[in-house]
């Protein structure tokens, strides 16, 4: 069976240097003032796909990311580590897009560019909006089986009468064992295995590699689900705040002073 598998993956701001030309005035990011790099569980997500395909050789992994021009860089990024192709969603009807029309796009895309997908994978959240919700949107808006906060695929049956997936998932106070039909969409945790290096021979044979480019007019898009217009959510701030102890207390390294803290640890009961 030739599996067909998509990737979701999204090029963020590094929220660890929030600024305060982090915003814009129309109320959006600032994604030009602000570092770029690939979101961290998109690539625990990517690893997931590239496992199955070390699995099943005639699995075709395509990522998808939608950005402007520099968000190419993620599909190369991706394809170092052995992801087969890649399309840029890229038009300026996309910006400003909240979660509501980011899945829209992103399911426009994967209906007219991977009708026969077996598998979506992507990360749980990205750093820049943590609200873990474009995933599971896209599988509703494609009216696909899914399973969130997922850690490992434990079984990959695409070849059985019935294909299913089985899956450990994360959630607080232990884990699930779930299992699936296919198709179905991952949303994968950041806890699950790091993806692999990028391979010296792909990065040689990737790195001046054309991203293709779509637009609203290539899937067919209703402007009016897309961008800002498409967008219910607006956000209002992005403020960098650090954590400041009101008191402090600096002790040495030597046994009495552990132990009087452990003393004073228990008798305040923080342990």
């Amino acid at each position: 069976m030739n599996l067909n598998i998509v990737v979701l993956a999204k090029q963020v701001p590094d929220t660890r240097n929030v600024g305060p030309d982090a915003m814009t005035a129309e109320g959006t990011v600032n994604r030009s003032a602000l570092p770029a790099i690939f979101n961290p569980e998109d690539l625990n997500a990517l690893e997931q796909a590239l496992r199955l395909k070390d699995r099943f050789p005639n699995t075709h992994i395509t990522v998808l990311t939608m950005g402007p021009d520099r968000a190419s860089e993620v599909i190369r990024e991706a394809m170092y580590r052995g992801a087969d192709q890649g399309f840029l969603l890229t038009d300026r009807a996309f910006a400003g897009a909240d979660t509501l029309a980011t899945s829209y796009a992103l399911a426009q895309a994967i209906r007219f560019l991977q009708p026969d997908v077996n598998l979506i994978l992507g990360g749980r959240q990205a750093i820049d909006g943590d609200t873990a919700q474009v995933g599971p949107q896209v599988a509703e808006k494609l009216g696909m089986n899914q399973i969130t906060y997922s850690e490992e695929i434990i079984e990959f049956l695409p070849d059985a009468p019935q294909p299913v997936i089985t899956v450990k998932r994360h959630i607080d106070g232990g884990v699930e064992i779930v299992q699936s039909p296919l198709p179905c969409l991952l949303t994968v945790n950041g806890s699950a295995a790091p993806c692999r290096p990028k391979n010296v021979k792909r990065l040689f044979r990737y790195k001046k590699y054309e991203v293709p480019r779509i637009c609203c007019a290539d899937i067919q898009a209703d402007l009016q689900q897309c961008g800002m217009a498409g967008s219910p959510t607006k956000v209002k701030a992005v403020e960098n705040i650090v954590f400041r102890a009101k008191e402090s207390r600096t002790i040495t390294g030597s046994d009495e002073d552990i132990r009087a803290l452990i003393k004073e640890l228990k008798q305040s009961k923080t342990i």
